[in-house]
């Protein structure tokens, strides 16, 4: 089967997907109007200057002339493309290269392509996507089931994201999590000088020689790992996994996950997916100044991941982190609003029917107590904010409680001050930029993570967004007028508009010298309208 191809006319094949709204529509439209929309937001190139109000309504002129009508935009920016304008992507593409910088020229080439992967990418999976719905459904409720589910949603944000850059289709169905297959890890000897090593290996590793270490590959990373002096590349596969959503982790058995290198780029080609040295070490030490607030606040239904076995080589191609899963039915919150092969329309309904006597309301409601209760806390008595997005969380169930599971912390922004003053240590990070005394660094990764992508794209994705208001609320009260909820409050409730990332400008389009971007993770400079005061509840307060 061949993928979908940009035609010079901007043509693709229209086959069908289903949208992160619901439904289907055909992928080069669906696909053209959230990069449009990514834009817009962005304001790149001053695109929103091209925008005009007449008599019959908003439009954006296109530097060819083209009116395309806009709506009131969802969540996070004033206006997006109305539905029912059927944009073809080389429309979209052609007014990126008029408006682009001269000096983006490599990033708007690289975003082209990014486009065309995940034309590809679409067409490939939803050619495969009753046969893969069909495996899942006999896999129903173990947690790789739920994480290939996952993959089946876009981004609430990246337009691009189902494009693995430089990925071929049949590496794609082989390796992808949205095809949920399994595969065979390969392994090569690592001379034990070079080895940075934390925490035991489980029992399944295979056994050093002494002078050499034994270091998973994906297979997608064998080439690189090929080239790299001193290495010795064994020919024998062994272990067999299945991609979990962020497909750079496999899991090896229902609690173990391994997470290993991979050589593609997602949600933007800067945005590489190998794993740099120190990453690992410094995600551990967040994770036991995690464990050390949970000590002190033990009403809150978080569990964490242990991430403290891992080893690092001194390349980005050599490394792995092994993640040590509870007990419990595991859902990762990405996964909520997947469509169910076992019966709902969605994961969340056949969780909301097995858990809350199928009251979705009180489900999302749970989950938000919990998220916003645990990252408020974290923000206001100790300076700390998690970049633990929809992918990096989960709910357990069991024990009739329902618990939230965080991972993967090494993307977190902690206040050495006010952690000292909360009678903590700041940890000795080998990424300083993951430290910061500024409150309103602190409060832009809340925003962008844990309320917009955690809290609001899966509230209002499931029709129940009032719900994100009314837990702020409750998780602010408890701190009256603490000079960090004050803060918090101005930023999020109190809010005229919220902060968004920059990310397409930032991953791909936008070269790094000229956009000034100390971490492209972290880089904003858009906002969207406050959906938070539309809430009745603060309205009946104001």
């Amino acid at each position: 089967m061949t993928g979908a191809t940009v035609e010079c006319d901007g043509s693709i094949p229209e086959r069908p997907v289903a949208t992160a709204e619901g439904g289907e529509r055909a992928a080069g439209p669906y696909l053209a109007a959230r990069v449009l929309d990514a834009l817009l937001r962005e304001d790149y190139g001053g695109l929103a200057a091209r925008m005009t109000r007449t008599k019959d309504g908003v439009q954006l002129v296109l530097p060819t002339g083209r009116r395309v009508r806009l709506a009131p935009g969802r969540l996070y920016q004033d206006f997006m493309v109305a539905a029912g304008e059927s944009l073809t992507l080389g429309e979209v593409l052609g007014t990126l290269e008029e408006i682009a910088d001269p000096g983006d020229a490599d990033g708007v080439a690289d975003f082209t392509e990014e486009c065309r992967a995940a034309l590809r990418a679409y067409d490939l999976h939803e050619a495969r996507r009753g046969d893969v719905l069909a495996r899942l459904r006999r896999e129903s409720r173990a947690t790789v089931a739920y994480e290939s589910l996952a993959a089946f949603t876009d981004h609430p944000v990246y337009p691009t994201s189902r494009a693995r850059t430089g990925l071929s289709e049949e590496e794609l169905a082989a390796y992808a999590p949205e095809f949920a297959p399994s595969f065979a890890l390969r392994w090569a000897a690592v001379p034990v000088e070079r080895v940075i090593h934390a925490g035991d290996v489980p029992g399944w590793w295979p056994a050093a020689d002494g002078a050499f270490v034994p270091f998973p590959v994906h297979p997608l990373t064998l080439p690189a790992v090929r080239e790299i002096p001193g290495v010795v590349v064994q020919d024998e596969p062994y272990l067999v996994v299945r991609p979990t959503l962020s497909m750079r982790t496999v899991e090896v058995d229902s609690r173990t996950h391994l997470k290993l290198p991979l050589v593609t780029s997602t949600l933007g080609t800067r945005n590489r997916r190998s794993i740099k040295p120190g990453t690992l070490g410094d995600g551990a030490l967040a994770e036991l100044l995690l464990r050390e607030v949970l000590l002190r606040e033990p009403d809150l239904d978080v569990m964490l991941a242990d991430e403290q076995t891992y080893a690092h080589a001194g390349d980005e191609h050599l490394g792995w982190m092994v993640r040590r899963l509870p007990p419990g039915e595991i859902v990762p919150v990405a996964a909520l609003l997947a469509p169910s092969p076992g019966g709902g329309p969605r994961v969340l309904d056949d969780l909301a029917a097995r858990h809350r006597g199928g009251d979705v309301k009180a489900l999302l409601r749970d989950y938000l107590r919990v998220l916003l209760g645990w990252n408020v806390r974290l923000f206001v008595a100790y300076g700390v904010a998690l970049e633990a997005h929809q992918q990096n969380l989960a709910l357990v169930f069991g024990d009739g409680m329902t618990r939230l599971l965080v991972k993967d912390n090494d993307g977190l922004l902690a206040s050495p001050d006010r952690l000292v003053a909360a009678g903590l240590a700041a940890p000795d990070f080998t990424d300083r930029r993951l430290l910061s005394d500024d409150p309103h660094a602190l409060a832009d990764v809340f925003v962008t993570i844990t309320l917009h992508l955690a809290a609001a794209a899966i509230a209002f994705g499931a029709g129940h967004g009032e719900l994100v208001a009314e837990a702020l609320e409750d998780a602010l009260a408890e701190y009256g007028g603490h000079p960090m909820a004050r803060l918090l409050r101005a930023r999020t409730l109190d809010a005229a508009r919220l902060v968004g990332k920059s990310m397409v400008s930032a991953g791909t389009l936008v070269d790094r010298a000229r956009i000034g971007a100390a971490d492209i993770n972290k880089h904003y400079g858009t906002s969207g309208p406050n959906y938070l005061r539309r809430h009745p509840r603060r309205e009946a307060k104001n």
